[in-house]
């Protein structure tokens, strides 16, 4: 009997494995600070956890609804009401995800066929561009300005073709720090009227946002929204990343789609971790006072580093931030980053992995949703350096 022989070509041939498992897997065999990948290492709220308990205890073990449990998106639907004045239908506007990774999937997989064009701005979430190839599609990369990540929009109008299919947008955006202001939303809603191009906004970080800014969510904006995936994460909000809850927003229409693909790929999500969350969400301070409660977590850490070599321009959003090493070695920043763990014990991610031909600007990124006694040990370590 002939034996099988693997003549198949890889759909992606060049996507090494995570940086975010690489570095963590490095700090984990040094025994190094993880601020690599961005996780938190407090737990999350034990009120969330008791209610997850008495979900499974009250017997919610069971396939929960394709969509979600209802519960939880009517609370979502309340949320984005309260926030931005909007509303979402959640019978039909609302699906709950395994995690907002999966949702940026679905909605890839759901609207992206060969050829389509869609442009990302770098540096950019790592699951993006692989899964734009996965489906035949092209990403058109906009490298930003590693100064301050601004989006040059009359470069952007100048990239969009007949077969631009669709634009990601990510704010408050990983790994910089940095958000898109009003009107960065509005010179986009300008550039996608009297367009079929598809908006995926990838919110995740919507509720950790600093120095008084508020956040632009793509629902704010009717032109805008009309076309829009909107993901979220209930595991950045609430810590709890290994839960693997998020969801998607977006008008019936692609909301069809996307559950079309939805059905057929984790078909539902955990369902007493839906029955817990929908309960949280009540209480509208459990994710309103993360601004302050992450702002303090940014000053500490920045406080105590401020008379280090390192340079860095405060974080506007998210968990992450950057600095700069130009003054400390002329070593590649993944290089660096590499003998930080393995020399320092301390592991963070180099940016130059997100950013368009690997573009090495010197700069690391550290994730600060760490507790005060890690942030003090990971500050020691880099004021010595």
């Amino acid at each position: 009997m002939p034996s099988y022989t693997n003549t198949f070509v890889s759909k992606l041939p060049e996507v090494p494995t995570s940086i975010f498992s690489v570095m963590s897997t490095l700090a984990i065999k040094h025994n190094a600070l993880n601020l690599s990948q961005g996780f938190p290492n407090f737990e999350s709220d034990s009120k969330l956890i008791e209610a997850v308990n008495k979900a499974m205890n009250d017997g919610k073990n069971q396939y929960a609804p394709m969509p979600g449990v209802f519960s939880l998106r009517k609370a979502i639907a309340t949320k984005m009401e309260n926030l931005y004045g909007v509303s979402y239908n959640p019978e039909t506007e609302i699906t709950i995800t395994a995690g907002a990774t999966q949702a940026i999937f679905t909605a890839i997989a759901a609207t992206i066929k060969k050829d389509d064009e869609v442009i990302i701005f770098k540096p950019a979430y790592d699951s993006y561009e692989p899964t734009i190839q996965l489906f035949g599609g092209k990403t058109i990369a906009v490298q930003l300005n590693p100064e301050d990540f601004k989006i040059d929009w009359k470069l952007v109008k100048g990239l969009i073709s007949d077969k631009t299919k669709m634009i990601i947008i990510n704010t408050p955006h990983n790994p910089s720090g940095r958000i898109l202001t009003k009107q960065d939303m509005l010179q986009l809603e300008t550039l996608l009227k009297n367009t079929n191009i598809i908006l995926l906004s990838d919110e995740v970080y919507e509720h950790i946002i600093f120095d008084g800014e508020q956040h632009q969510s793509a629902a704010l904006f009717p032109a805008l929204a009309e076309r829009a995936f909107i993901t979220a994460s209930f595991g950045k909000t609430f810590h709890n990343t290994g839960w693997k809850v998020g969801y998607c927003l977006a008008p019936k229409e692609l909301m069809d789609e996307f559950r079309k693909v939805h059905q057929f790929n984790v078909f539902s999500v955990n369902h007493p971790t839906q029955v817990a969350l929908a309960e949280h969400l009540k209480t509208p301070n459990n994710y309103l006072e993360l601004n302050s409660f992450y702002q303090q977590k940014r000053d500490l850490f920045l406080s105590l580093i401020k008379d280090s070599k390192f340079e860095f321009i405060p974080s506007k959003g998210t968990y992450f931030q950057l600095l700069n090493f130009k003054n400390i070695t002329d070593e590649s920043d993944y290089d660096f980053a590499v003998r930080l763990t393995q020399e320092q014990k301390i592991a963070a991610i180099p940016i130059s992995v997100f950013n368009q031909h690997k573009l090495d600007t010197k700069v690391l990124r550290f994730c600060f949703a760490k507790t005060d006694e890690t942030l003090k040990q990971a500050a020691s370590i880099l004021n010595s350096i």
